[in-house]
């Protein structure tokens, strides 16, 4: 259901007292967010109701953002597509992330080793984002690929991204996780602190069907250093493929040592 337009949303409400935060600038960027994956049109209405915003503001801003290339209106119908611009945008991010080459070629030995797909991913708001995706052998795959953005809270991928965090940087996330949903915060934080310790005490988190119910995943989150924020590699599969087992005893050793030559590898 959508939130009503005079509740603040979640950038308005983390950062109101900021003086240095464009607005503007901020929700330009949520109406590009609101596009989801295997969705090519939105009308305005539509991404109003997703970014929780007047159908008048946004109109002004895909308006803009049309103008800028990135978006495209097809006129004979009045909805937007996400436009050229955004190719080249997002092409030049992916290409500065030199650590997805000198991961890749341990990805694709996990993958083939495990059958499982085995992912990089990093932080999108409050959401993770794959950046490096390979799959193994196996016919039965989740539906996973370079660009998908799954929970943070429920997956080992994000589970994994939050156990490597610096003590205050885990604070400001869990005050904005609790701010999202202050009534399930309690359990939650449990859930999320027993990950980390998860992470400390065996190397990796998990998620046997947390994230998806027939779905088993673990993952090591790791910081690459160069500036670049924390990242996490998972390997996961249908449960018919993989079990729990296999993964903790046979996939976590080979995971660890590939994480452990990739913590710190784009230098200070």
């Amino acid at each position: 259901m959508t939130k009503p337009l005079s509740e603040p949303t979640e950038i308005e409400g983390e950062t109101k007292d900021d003086r240095h935060f464009v607005t503007a600038l901020a929700r330009g960027l949520e109406v590009l967010s609101a596009f989801r994956r295997g969705e090519t049109f939105l009308a305005n209405q539509e991404i109003a109701e997703r970014c929780n915003l007047p159908r008048s503001t946004v109109s002004r801003l895909t308006y803009t953002l049309t103008k800028l290339g990135y978006l495209h209106l097809v006129e004979e119908t009045g909805l937007y597509r996400l436009g050229t611009q955004l190719i080249a945008l997002g092409s030049t991010a992916l290409g500065g992330l030199t650590v997805r080459e000198i991961a890749r070629p341990g990805l694709s030995e996990l993958a083939e080793f495990s059958g499982a797909t085995v992912g990089l991913g990093v932080r999108d708001t409050l959401s993770m984002r794959y950046v490096e995706c390979v799959r193994g052998p196996s016919t039965i795959m989740v539906n996973i690929d370079i660009g998908t953005r799954i929970s943070m809270t429920r997956t080992a991928m994000g589970r994994a991204y939050i156990a490597v965090l610096t003590e205050p940087e885990r604070l400001a996330l869990f005050d904005r996780l609790r701010d999202r949903d202050p009534l399930a915060w309690p359990k939650l934080r449990a859930s999320l602190e027993k990950a980390v310790e998860e992470h400390a005490t065996t190397g990796c988190c998990t998620s046997f069907g947390d994230w998806q119910e027939n779905v088993n995943s673990i993952a090591i989150g790791f910081r690459p250093g160069g500036g670049l924020d924390p990242m996490a590699i998972n390997c996961g599969a249908p449960s018919v493929v993989t079990d729990a087992t296999f993964l903790l005893e046979a996939v976590r050793p080979k995971m660890i040592e590939m994480v452990r030559q990739l913590e710190g590898v784009m230098g200070v």
